[in-house]
């Protein structure tokens, strides 16, 4: 009866903490996401969208009003990425990102990028 009781209260316990676990997440993903944003709108890039072009601050808001709209496809960084900040939901479009010196990239490939190296520095700054 004790041991059933013991077992009980573990998985109580357990419970208990998945919540504050899937928040865990959620934050995460949440600032990893604002920190791509904030990539593009400080990379000095140009943001291109439907044929046009934009500056890197515009193409932030754009990616911010998209994640205001689409927040329930962006539980992790990646799905971002994928789901909202790669192409235009309205034409199907790709987005672009062209560096100082001229070079295009797909927004996606470049945020995905930004992604890896945002994940390394943050464990190298762990360790």
């Amino acid at each position: 009866m004790r041991q059933i009781i013991r077992y009980s209260i573990a998985w109580l316990l357990m419970l208990g903490c998945l919540p504050a676990l899937a928040a865990e997440g959620a934050t995460s993903a949440e600032a990893e996401i604002q920190q791509l944003i904030e990539r593009v709108e400080t990379s000095g890039c140009r943001f291109h969208r439907n044929g046009k072009d934009y500056s890197a601050q515009k193409g932030a808001e754009h990616l911010r009003l998209k994640l205001k709209r689409g927040r329930k496809y962006a539980d992790s960084a990646e799905n971002f990425i994928d789901r909202l900040g790669s192409r235009s939901s309205w034409s199907g479009k790709p987005y672009w990102i062209e560096s100082p010196d001229g070079e295009k990239q797909l927004l996606g490939d470049w945020l995905h990028e930004q992604l890896k190296l945002l994940r390394a520095q943050r464990t190298a700054a762990e360790d």
